[in-house]
Order: structure tokens, then sequence, then C-alpha cells
């Protein structure tokens, strides 16, 4: 296979990142781009969530670029290229694929996924606890799920859907105790708990809470506009009656 267009891009970086190249991109380091590499991958994930084609390929190049450009650093820095990157996926997902690159034989997607954790837990010796190697710059929302996820695997599990709601209402309990004792930090840790705890409901029920909670804000962000597009005086105006009448119209609108 011949990829000129990729070819042509890790040019274009490392000459933008050459000694007669741009500025800015020379000064930038792998924590200056940081931000960066968060804010395109979820601009991506938006298009994904829109279904817009087209837009979809353009964050998936700005994605990309940023893959390009910390490669383009490390071998400045006489680390590693685009070339070990690539390397390194490649046989990782040859390794991790023994099914389709290999003699192993499979009849369920689940044991492909058992085969995967069992294969990367053979290539990571390194890590001690099942907790390791959780991403620590994602979402609090995603880590609970993610810790919640494995610390499964081996075992550690409610032993009924029942005995978990009931853990949650017992968050509920202990949170209302410490708002009595006006202990915000207490309240902070019992919040959370509740928030842990109702993220495993969600994982119980094979729901991605962070898709629950993203569609939850695009579906109050809708009807709040609404809200403002309807209103007959200022939102500042209002009563909490009216308030309530507002909001009743614009569910029944979007």
């Amino acid at each position: 296979m011949n990829y000129p267009q990729i070819e042509r891009l890790i040019g274009i970086v490392a000459t933008l990142r050459g000694e007669n190249g741009c500025k800015w991109d020379r000064e930038q380091t792998h924590k200056s781009l940081r931000p960066n590499m968060i804010e395109e991958a979820y601009e991506a994930v938006d298009a994904i969530d829109d279904n817009n084609i087209s837009n979809l390929r353009e964050e998936l190049g700005d994605v990309l670029l940023q893959v390009v450009l910390h490669a383009q650093i490390a071998k400045d820095n006489g680390e590693f290229d685009i070339e070990d990157v690539a390397k390194e996926l490649s046989d990782k997902l040859v390794h991790r694929h023994p099914h389709v690159f290999g003699s192993t034989k499979v009849s369920s997607t689940q044991e492909i996924l058992d085969n995967w954790d069992k294969l990367k837990k053979e290539e990571k010796t390194y890590r001690k606890s099942i907790l390791d190697g959780i991403s620590k710059s994602q979402s609090a929302l995603m880590s609970a799920q993610k810790i919640s996820k494995k610390v499964v695997k081996v075992g550690f599990e409610w032993d009924s859907v029942e005995s978990l709601k009931d853990c949650i209402k017992s968050e509920y309990k202990e949170f209302e105790e410490a708002i009595k004792s006006g202990d915000k930090e207490l309240m902070e840790d019992e919040m959370g708990d509740i928030f842990f705890a109702t993220v495993n409901l969600a994982r119980w029920y094979k729901i991605d809470a962070e898709q629950a909670l993203l569609r939850a804000n695009k579906k109050f962000t809708k009807r709040f506009r609404k809200m403002e597009e309807i209103a007959q005086k200022p939102l500042e105006e209002y009563s909490y009656d009216e308030f309530n009448d507002l909001w009743k119209q614009a569910k029944l609108l979007v």
C-alpha cells in the first residue's frame, strides 16, 4: 500500500519544526500541546455524536496532526519517531489479535475481549495492581467507570442490583447526615460516594455513564435554549412557578 498524503503530512510537520520553519511550531513541547490533544479528541467525538461525516474527516485530521507533531518533537529530541510509534502499535495489534494473525480459535466477542485483557496483562508485567494504568487525565466520571470495570473482573461486585440500589440509598442518607454537620469536606466525600455508586448502577445495566451524562447535558441545553426562545420577558424576572411552566412548555417542543 502507498500513502503519499501521510508521507506528505510528516514532511510538512518536519519542515514546520525545522530550522527555517514556523516559530510557533518550533517552540512547542509535549507539555504545551497537551490541551490541544484533549481538545481535538473531544471535537472529533462531537462530530461522531452529530453524525457529521465531513466534519469528522476534518477533526480526525486535527487529531492526526497532534500525533505527528508529538512524534516529530520526540524525533527532534532523539527519543523516537513516527515509525517507532507505528511499529509499536502494529506489533501490539498483531499480538492482541491471535484469532486473526495466529491460530487461536474464538467463538464470541467476549472471548476476544478476555484474550485481549490476558495478553495485555502479559505485556505489562510491571503493573502490580489491577488498577495500574488507569489514566489520571480523563474525566472523573470515566475514571469511576474504568475503576469499577477493572475490580469487577476479579469478582469485587455487589451480589445483586438490589443491594447496589440499597447502597445508593445509604449513600444519600450519609450525605444528608453530612449536610447536618455543616462539614463541607465531608459533604464532598459523601457526594462523591453517591456519584461512584451511581456510576456502578449504570455499569450494571451496561449503560455508559459518560454518554448518559452527555445526553442529559445536551437534552437540558436544548430545552433551556427553547425556554429562552419562547420566554415572554427576561428570564431574570421569572418566578419559580413561572419557570416551572416555561420548562414544561419547552419539554413539549424539544
